[in-house]
């Protein structure tokens, strides 16, 4: 979830498959020979599951719920967690939160964004 697909992706489990991650880690996720989806929760073939930002993690857990024990069961967690999203904004992606607000983001996690771009140049130099 959020960049936990970018250790995935380091490890080579990722390379040639399709996965979500953060927005903000999204070139150095491509980096790695990963075919990058905007989408919140990814399953690609054999059942390999990554997420995007931290509020997909809800998302992510139910998929995982549905596939290991039905959808039933999924379902039964979402009312359970009363899981019922509503934004207060609607500005909780890149695409909706106009360019302002990203730079902010992007400006506030420049360190954090070199450091994985600097590891993630470092993976991808091993699938060259």
């Amino acid at each position: 979830m959020c960049t936990g697909s970018l250790i995935l992706a380091a490890a080579g489990l990722l390379q040639g498959y399709r996965a979500a991650c953060h927005w903000a880690f999204r070139e150095q996720l491509a980096s790695m020979g990963v075919e990058v989806s905007h989408e919140r929760v990814v399953i690609d073939r054999d059942g390999r599951i990554t997420g995007g930002g931290v509020t997909a993690g809800i998302d992510f857990a139910l998929t995982i719920a549905a596939v290991l024990c039905g959808e039933d069961t999924a379902k039964f967690l979402e009312l359970l967690l009363e899981y019922n999203p509503a934004p207060p904004f609607g500005v909780g992606s890149p695409e909706k939160a106009g360019s302002q607000l990203k730079k902010a983001v992007l400006d506030m996690g420049k360190p954090l964004i070199a450091a994985a771009d600097a590891a993630s140049q470092q993976a991808a130099a091993r699938f060259r």
